[in-house]
């Protein structure tokens, strides 16, 4: 039923600008820091399944033959390759996860044949303050470097689940608490790790007006997961809601379900699957099945979190077109909404909500 549905990624990452032995494409595979075998995983047979054809092998070939192939084809071909068969309309790239040169929002837009816009990730703007202002002149700073930085911006990022989890202060912080707090840590560690700038951030995010995007769920070895549940949002989320800003709740797995709720009673609150959908290869469609269960279908978004690898962007979208026909084909064989519904529903849920909420202005 979608098999070519338009897609807006909604949140992603550029990619790595070198060719890739097998140790380090298996490293940039999973979350895992060290895997000791990522290509017997899900992900691992997803790529082997669906990814081999694209680079001209055939599916389920070896992992050696695959990794072999792909080096041939150089990374610039391999790239091109998979953003053009990924059939995205648009894409919203977080610019602030730099851990090596990767590729610019403007190339990623070259590659899919779409535009491309930016997610300014709020701790690294912070961050760069680091070391250049005191605490009094901290929160001034911050709100005029983050305006500056985001003229150009669709939205803004909080990874406050990587750095104190998602149990935040529900108020805004009065300015004295922001400077103790900025004092502290500006005496410290560079990594912004303060519950209190922490929501500070994203208030200064919310006056801006722009969708926030919060990480939740799951991500790499470095989160504590028992912290990153969307419900312990929920204060926050209705100190914000007064305002209209759109809080866009990303991943959330093994949360998919808790999220949904929450997108059911909070007007502004918008949610995906995210790095789940290719991460889970073949189990996709019944994650995505499980999203949708409370989920209003005009509140969920497509996302692939691709970062690293040409391959996540193309099996994200494969993955995530095969388990939303699945759920709509379904939905129309038991009578549950007619053919024309699920079509709409899929437009909604592949471009018209991004389209919507971050005011891109693109179908």
């Amino acid at each position: 039923m979608f098999e070519k549905l338009p897609l807006i990624d909604h949140h992603c990452h550029g990619l790595v600008q070198r060719d890739l032995s097998e140790a380090s494409f298996a490293a940039l595979l999973t979350e895992a820091a060290a895997p000791l075998d990522a290509f017997s995983s899900r992900i691992g047979l997803a790529v082997r399944r669906w990814c081999a054809p694209v680079l001209d092998l055939p599916s389920h070939t070896s992992v050696s033959s695959y990794v072999s192939r792909r080096a041939a084809l150089g990374h610039e071909e391999v790239a091109a390759r998979f953003l053009g068969a990924a059939g995205l309309s648009a894409l919203c790239v977080d610019t602030g996860y730099v851990p090596e040169p990767i590729s610019s929002p403007g190339s990623l837009a070259a590659l899919a044949g779409g535009p491309a816009f930016e997610i300014v990730r709020l701790e690294q703007v912070a961050e760069s303050l680091h070391g250049s202002v005191s605490a009094a002149g901290f929160a001034e700073a911050f709100q005029s470097l983050l305006a500056a930085r985001c003229q150009d911006a669709v939205g803004v990022k909080s990874i406050a689940a990587y750095r104190t989890g998602l149990d935040l202060p529900d108020a805004r912080p009065s300015h004295a608490e922001v400077a103790v707090a900025a004092g502290r840590w500006l005496s410290g560690p560079r990594r912004l790790a303060s519950p209190v700038l922490q929501v500070f951030l994203v208030w200064c995010g919310v006056d801006l007006g722009l969708p926030v995007q919060f990480h939740a769920g799951l991500g790499d070895s470095d989160v504590d997961l028992r912290t990153c549940d969307p419900l312990l949002l929920t204060g926050l989320i209705r100190a914000i809601e007064p305002t209209g800003v759109p809080i866009m709740l990303l991943h959330n797995y093994p949360f998919h379900r808790e999220a949904g709720y929450l997108a059911q009673v909070f007007p502004h609150i918008y949610v995906d699957l995210g790095l789940a959908t290719h991460n889970l290869g073949d189990r996709a469609s019944a994650v995505l099945a499980e999203a949708l269960e409370l989920a209003p279908f005009g509140k969920f978004l497509f996302s692939s979190d691709a970062f690293g690898l040409a391959e996540f962007y193309y099996l994200s979208a494969l993955l995530f077109r095969r388990g939303l026909s699945r759920v709509f084909e379904d939905g129309v064989t038991d009578g549950a909404w007619t053919a024309d519904d699920a079509l709409r529903f899929g437009t909604m849920i592949g471009t018209d909500t991004a389209q919507r909420v971050y005011r891109l202005g693109v179908g």
